[in-house]
């Protein structure tokens, strides 16, 4: 179905209005009842989740049990403060950003200007990395913040929901068109960072926890996904980290490395 909807032209003119906000948020609404419970028995079989891992006791809704809790230890977060961490379960690239660009291996490429909507914002990145998490529907959908530190107020990008499966990802510059919510984290270790929501296809909302200005922790829950695959981009200045050389490698050559949220996946310099 992906590949007809954008690799046809009758598929581009169905898309259209597939993509727009009023459809997902019409699917968001229908995951939130009490009647979508029904979804979740086939769901969790086909996506393969282990649900012993998480609190599912008292769900009432689909959408329950996409953001449902993991049971305390299982993804502790790592207290180093010289290491990078993931800020949630999902598959993970590195980009280089270069020229304003990230440019990455199979895909459309997109400037951090029109991805953050800030020219003066981006260039505070030029030569820094552009990390990208992928969720699919069967990861974890909360996330936590990636770096201690005092948070911006997030600022709300509206726009379109594509998918952010590979196949629309090497046609269209899906994450300078989805809506996207983002905050700018100033930090001791890694100066100023972008964290990213970006939603997609079907997911009914990106909830953040603190909206607003406020200190908050390496590891502490931001906020959680509901339906849909979805993204979080981590943007990160120049000479700051060092990333973990096999997801450089695999990056490299177009492939996606599995990280869960606190799991080291490089050196913070200097910390």
């Amino acid at each position: 179905m992906l590949k007809f909807l954008y690799c046809t032209t009758l598929g581009r003119i169905l898309l259209k209005p597939l993509t727009s906000r009023i459809v997902s948020q019409a699917a968001g609404a229908f995951m939130d009842s009490r009647l979508s419970k029904v979804l979740i028995p086939r769901f969790v079989k086909s996506a393969g989740i282990d649900v012993s891992e998480y609190e599912t006791d008292g769900l009432r809704s689909f959408n329950e049990f996409f953001y449902r809790k993991i049971k305390d230890g299982l993804r502790p977060i790592a207290t180093d403060p010289s290491v990078l961490i993931a800020p949630a379960d999902g598959l993970l690239t590195a980009y280089p950003i270069r020229s304003g660009l990230v440019v990455p291996v199979k895909q459309s490429e997109y400037s951090i200007a029109r991805l953050v909507e800030d020219a003066e914002l981006a260039a505070n990145f030029e030569g820094g990395w552009c990390l990208v998490f992928r969720l699919c529907v069967h990861h974890y959908h909360r996330y936590s913040y990636i770096e201690s530190g005092v948070k911006s107020a997030n600022r709300f990008i509206a726009g379109k929901l594509h998918t952010v499966q590979p196949i629309a990802l090497e046609r269209t510059p899906v994450f300078i068109e989805n809506c996207r919510d983002y905050t700018v984290i100033s930090t001791s270790n890694l100066g100023r960072v972008v964290q990213m929501e970006v939603g997609a296809l079907l997911v009914g909302k990106i909830e953040n926890l603190t909206p607003g200005e406020a200190e908050v922790e390496r590891g502490a829950e931001k906020g959680r996904f509901l339906y849909g695959g979805s993204t979080i981009v981590a943007l990160v200045e120049k000479d700051r980290v060092e990333i973990a050389s096999a997801i450089l490698e695999a990056s490299e050559r177009g492939e996606e490395t599995p990280v869960k949220l606190g799991e080291p996946i490089g050196k913070i310099l200097g910390a």
